[in-house]
């Protein structure tokens, strides 16, 4: 019986090897015409230029829908005509399903460049033909080649008259030891040589290595919260396949939820039944948390678990922190809850509570630049229509105490008294600077002024060289890449990265206003560039606070010691106006009431700082 049995269940149990066997040949056949590619370039290099014309080329959007930047979906990006957000896009071409994800080019904006290489096989490098090597075309390289992925080098912009192709092709091939023929010669704008870059791809580029019958693996490499569907996940599926319907589970944060909908984006939402192995897509979640679906965590099925999560990404770490509050404490609440929308689609956004005397409850939030906390910002106030103010951005501090307790500090006020403090260390950033040679001696002069060190300087070739320096984090933070700009006529570009914490003689400077202290101006700053720095703060807060019916002083100190003063003179009203004739004891009689009013004034009287003032280290002289 048993025998019989075992006879009878055997052809069903083949079949059913051979449906897989089949279902797994099939997906391997699809796998094989994938094309996983990202674009990486210096900022203002035309990555999304040639994105334009790819989607053009490939008839993914057609040319009636077309406009500039058309991956670019922010009102900020349009109008300050950067790359903010990664954006991927899926293309059809000669049988070819060609995943790109267009990428941010400044410095800040790294972090979503990291992110993209891990989600894809090839990158194709663009550089801009009149401008040449930049930076951040160095610093995209080393993701790349970090990340083994296959580098496409395109030289754009050759229909500009100022465009150097021969130079710039030599600086290529020696940093990437490729042959000059290697390098595609196209203009983006024209799109003359575009259609040589799909075949490139799809020639070079190797298709995605995922296992199609094993369990289900993909990777969150970007995600945001819609406020009607939730949270929506961008994913790339490493092994097996997630379905519409499927309960999906997140290793890390071990949450589970439905995939409501799973799709591509062409570049607008286009559902399908399944994303399989190798390929790009977002899925529709019933998430509502946005703790739930973390950038870098792997999607996995609840009912078939991988217990192997991807490597996902290494932990990001804020260069520049800065205190935001709410104008009216009232609208706490809403920023709290906006800060932790933002933080699910900018995974590098850090936060944490925090209270002032004079600006009440708010939260110091963490950024990789200046530019990334002024984006941050304006997407606040106008996503979320909040009235802010943000304070001077600072660095953090390792600070060991006279006890031997250790501190980890991101804000000045948060610096114990100088007499229990016996060591404060700083960050130190490993920069490298890309300037015309002529420039070198400034460049320099400024790494210098920065309490910099130069540690390198290489001539790429008689027109380029490459600085490479340590300098303090503090002191590049506020306005390092724009003096940088303007010694360099606009030619120099700057890239760098933390390096570690070294001991430095710091104290903190605390400003006064009208004799009270405000906890949210003080900075810390070297020992050596205390005065300088209180003398320059107090002369823009002079320029900043308005008068007021008494005189106020405005004093910059180290410890108990003042380093600076100002007044502000008060308003003066002629309250002899109306005497005529008589004694002069009359006229001295209203003047010494006059006067004895405004002592009584200012004892009592208050001092209304403008929100512009908590920013007034970031005003330029």
């Amino acid at each position: 019986m048993s025998k019989s049995r075992s006879q009878s269940t055997q052809p069903g149990a083949a079949s059913a090897g051979h449906k897989a066997g089949f279902a797994g040949l099939v997906a391997g056949a699809a796998q094989a015409s994938i094309r996983n590619f990202c674009i990486i370039a210096h900022i203002d290099h035309g990555k999304s230029t040639l994105a334009d014309r790819l989607l053009e080329l490939t008839g993914t959007v057609e040319k009636r829908q077309l406009r500039e930047q058309m991956l670019d979906r922010m009102d900020l990006e349009r109008e300050r005509g950067i790359t903010i957000k990664l954006a991927p896009v899926r293309m059809k071409h000669k049988d070819y399903e060609l995943n790109l994800i267009d990428t941010p080019g400044h410095v800040d904006f790294s972090y979503e460049v990291s992110r993209s290489l891990a989600a894809v096989e090839g990158a194709i490098l663009v550089v801009d033909a009149s401008q040449g090597i930049q930076a951040q075309t160095l610093s995209n390289i080393y993701l790349a080649l970090a990340a083994d992925l296959t580098i496409i080098p395109v030289l754009n912009k050759i229909d500009l008259p100022a465009a150097d192709v021969e130079r710039v092709s030599e600086d290529v091939v020696k940093l990437l030891g490729c042959k000059k023929e290697d390098i595609l010669l196209i203009s983006a704008k024209t799109g003359q040589g575009v259609e040589k870059v799909l075949e490139r791809v799809i020639a070079d580029v190797p298709p995605p290595s995922g296992e199609t019958d094993s369990t289900t693996r993909a990777l969150i490499f970007d995600s945001y919260y819609d406020d009607y569907r939730g949270v929506i996940l961008y994913t790339r599926v490493i092994d097996g396949a997630i379905n519409k319907d499927d309960t999906i589970k997140m290793l890390g944060s071990k949450a589970e939820g439905l995939a409501l909908e799973v799709g591509s984006l062409t570049p607008d939402m286009k559902s399908t039944k399944s994303l399989n192995s190798g390929e790009i897509g977002y899925i529709v979640t019933n998430l509502k948390s946005t703790l739930a679906g973390r950038v870098g965590d792997t999607i996995t099925l609840a009912n078939q678990p991988s217990d192997k999560p991807l490597s996902g990404y290494k932990e990001i770490h804020p260069f520049v922190y800065a205190g935001f509050f709410p104008t009216s404490n009232q609208d706490y609440q809403t920023l709290k809850e906006a800060v932790d929308k933002l933080s699910l689609s900018d995974s590098s956004l850090q936060f944490s509570p925090e209270n002032s005397p004079v600006l009440g409850f708010g939260l110091r939030l963490g950024f990789l630049g200046l530019l990334h906390m002024d984006i941050v910002r304006e997407r606040l106030q106008r996503e979320y229509n909040l009235d802010l103010i943000v304070t001077n951005p600072s660095t953090d501090y390792h600070v060991k105490l006279t006890n031997g307790e250790s501190l980890d500090i991101k804000s000045a006020a948060e610096l114990p008294e100088l007499s229990s403090v016996a060591e404060i260390h700083e960050p130190w950033i490993r920069g490298e600077v890309v300037t015309p040679t002529e420039y070198v001696g400034v460049v320099l002069q400024l790494i210098i002024g920065a309490r910099g060190e130069q540690k390198k300087l290489d001539y790429v070739d008689a027109k380029l060289a490459v600085i490479d320096f340590e300098a303090p984090l503090a002191n590049l933070i506020t306005d390092f890449y724009d003096q940088l700009k303007s010694v360099t006529s606009g030619y120099g570009s700057f890239g760098y990265g933390l390096a570690d914490y070294r001991l430095g003689d710091l104290v903190r400077v605390d400003f006064y206003v009208g004799g009270e202290k405000v906890d949210a101006l003080s900075v810390i700053v070297h020992r050596t560039e205390a005065e300088r720095v209180g003398r320059s703060a107090v002369e823009k807060l002079k320029k900043v606070i308005p008068r007021q019916q008494f005189k106020v002083s405005l004093q910059a100190a180290v410890g108990g010691k003042f380093i600076a003063r100002g007044d502000i003179s008060a308003y003066r009203k002629d309250v002899t106006t109306g005497l005529y004739g008589g004694d002069v004891t009359r006229k001295k009689k209203v003047l010494a009431k006059q006067k004895k009013g405004k002592q009584r004034m200012k004892k009592f009287g208050k001092v209304e700082i403008p929100s512009e003032a908590f920013s007034v280290l970031l005003r330029r002289d």
